[in-house]
């Protein structure tokens, strides 16, 4: 039986030393291609086979997941007093990222990149954060989110070879509220409902035009995606009619569904993607955490002919890729899409600054640390706090390569600037959900900026971001 494709092959040559050194342990499983960048087209293993086979090693897998999180984070619910997102859900206080045995946040601040990468110290949390299941990769969404689909539209995006790994209470609100950007008066116009193909008609006709209604609805409707589609070359128990955008990204914002990207080969070299927010795209015109689209009609067209299908035209084809008509429904689709807007930051001016009247004094020092001793404005300046580029923060001055669990930890290059505003309602945080609150962010980028902050500036920091 043919292997699948996106395996390295064994015989393949090792990443040349002169590009970076890794350890002795996985020096043998870095390798520098695979055996093809197509995945197999014609299964040769029976459905039911398949199933039983990948139900029986789920467990395991998610058992391994787990004591990876656990060493790494940790993942107890302790929400913050005070402080919550939009809708009221707590948001999850302090640093969860462990440290390595003998070191202390102010001492490893305090070392160089170097002495960082010699003594090992770089904290594992901090580095490339696995898919739950690496080499197959594929769309997971949180419990919270199959669990309402299947009630309200009974579709089962269940898969049965892995599941959703972080804990609930580090997830987005959800259902979260959408607000319009036309519409400001009408607060949440979701009502506190999951729009989907059910609601969306009742919920925005009166609200919107023929144009964005019609893109809204293809934004909630079903299509063929890798593993959730109408072949048994798929990962639900059931033929499935497939996803649809809102299905990542929950009324416009996200539930923190996972993937991986679609650009890189082999599959070690692909990162996982955390689903970002849509709102503010309107304000935005660089889009994909890596792939510097530069429109949100690129990117909704790119999403369903190639990131649904790991960025494979041949499997796509015979899975049922949607095709979009550029000039209507691709349009429709981002016409609706530059309707979100943020939440309401209620302390924030017209310059996206702190009002001194509403903010408190730790806000108001915090904003000084954001904009000074922080450099956080620099890649994030305001009203918006978002720069429009791409930036690499060279992690791996401060490790030796390795792989985790399928995925390699090495450079990790470009990256987009995603948009700080409303970023209390939008964790776990860096590209692949590494960061599970906003003090990991904050002790991550002092370490990766050597900024040395003081443990007050490092909360007064935290204060202002949950202001944005």
């Amino acid at each position: 039986m043919r292997r699948p494709a996106l395996l390295c092959a064994a015989g393949l040559a090792l990443v040349a030393a002169a590009v970076f050194t890794a350890t002795a342990q996985d020096r043998a499983r870095i390798l520098e291609r695979g055996e093809t960048s197509y995945s197999p087209v014609a299964i040769e293993e029976e459905f039911a086979s398949i199933r039983r086979r990948l139900s029986a090693e789920k467990q395991d897998v998610m058992r391994g997941q787990q004591e990876l999180l656990e060493a790494r984070y940790d993942l107890a619910d302790r929400p913050a007093q005070g402080p919550t997102m939009t809708k009221g859900k707590p948001l999850q206080a302090g640093v969860r990222v462990k440290l390595p045995q003998g070191v202390t946040w102010q001492a490893l601040a305090a070392m160089p990149p170097d002495e960082v990468k010699r003594k090992g110290a770089f904290p594992a949390g901090f580095t490339a954060l696995p898919h739950v299941k690496h080499a197959e990769g594929g769309m997971v969404f949180p419990e919270m989110h199959i669990a309402l689909t299947k009630r309200q539209s009974g579709r089962d995006l269940t898969r049965f070879d892995v599941a959703f790994d972080l804990p609930e209470h580090f997830l987005p609100e959800f259902p979260p509220p959408i607000f319009l950007v036309q519409r400001p008066d009408l607060g949440d116009v979701s009502k506190g409902q999951l729009v989907t193909e059910e609601n969306f008609f009742e919920l925005f006709d009166g609200i919107v035009n023929p144009k964005q209604l019609d893109g809204l609805r293809l934004l909630v409707t079903p299509f063929a995606q890798q593993q959730f589609n109408l072949t048994s070359d798929r990962r639900s128990e059931h033929p499935s009619r497939g996803v649809s955008c809102f299905e990542c990204h929950t009324n416009g914002h996200t539930n923190a569904a996972f993937h991986l990207a679609g650009e890189a080969r082999p599959q070690a070299f692909r990162p996982r993607i955390d689903t970002p927010t849509l709102r503010g795209v309107n304000l935005q015109r660089l889009f994909g955490s890596k792939r510097a689209l530069r429109t949100v009609e690129d990117f909704t067209e790119f999403e369903q002919r190639a990131a649904y299908f790991d960025g494979d035209p041949v499997t796509a084809q015979k899975k049922g890729v949607n095709i979009l008509e550029r000039g209507s429904a691709v349009h429709a689709m981002a016409e609706f899409q530059e309707m979100l807007a943020f939440p309401p930051a209620p302390k924030l001016d017209l310059f996206g600054r702190l009002d001194p009247a509403k903010a408190t004094p730790q806000e108001l020092r915090g904003e000084a640390v954001f904009f000074g001793k922080g450099q956080c404005a620099t890649c994030h300046p305001a009203p918006y706090y978002h720069d429009g580029l791409m930036h690499d923060l060279q992690l791996e001055r401060f490790y030796e390569p390795h792989v985790v669990r399928g995925r390699f930890v090495g450079p990790e290059g470009l990256f987009k600037t995603f948009p700080l505003r409303g970023i209390k309602d939008s964790p776990p945080y860096l590209h692949d959900g590494r960061l599970l609150t906003l003090e990991d962010t904050v002790e991550f980028f002092n370490l990766v900026l050597q900024t040395k902050l003081t443990e007050e500036e490092k909360a007064d920091l935290v204060a202002f971001l949950r202001a944005l």
